[in-house]
């Protein structure tokens, strides 16, 4: 009877164990091993993941991430910086931000806008108006 008794004692213990690492591995409803499990940084803990995936994509809206490869990729990642700082009233890096596109993007493998370069590889010769060379003969 006692060995049924530790039996039954060490297979409690066992469940119970069981019960603590599932509740470990999901937090927040999410799985630890979720990829889209939040990356340790700045931002505080107490705003939901959700909330903050959806107000990253709202600013893709208006910074697309194939900027982020051109010439203007500073003032888009500042721009969805102030964007997030903005929806929640606290101060994100642009490392935080660079960590939550990657949950999306592979920026490596995103094509830069061409549309940038192509302006900028173009040449024009520059030519004073003429105005600029007409004199005043009085």
């Amino acid at each position: 009877m006692r060995q049924n008794g530790k039996a039954k004692k060490e297979e409690q213990e066992e469940e119970e164990g069981q019960e603590e690492e599932e509740q470990e591995q999901e937090q927040d409803g999410v799985s630890v091993h979720s990829p889209c499990k939040i990356p340790n940084s700045s931002f505080r803990k107490e705003k939901s993941e959700l909330e903050l995936e959806l107000r990253l994509l709202e600013a893709l809206e208006i910074y697309p991430p194939a900027k982020l490869r051109g010439i203007h990729r500073h003032f888009v990642l500042y721009g969805l910086t102030e964007y997030l700082r903005r929806s929640f009233n606290q101060p994100f890096s642009g490392d935080d931000v660079l960590k939550l596109l990657d949950r999306f993007y592979n920026l490596e493998m995103v094509k830069p806008d061409d549309e940038d370069t192509e302006i900028l590889n173009q040449e024009e010769d520059f030519r004073l108006p003429q105005s600029y060379f007409v004199t005043e003969d009085s």
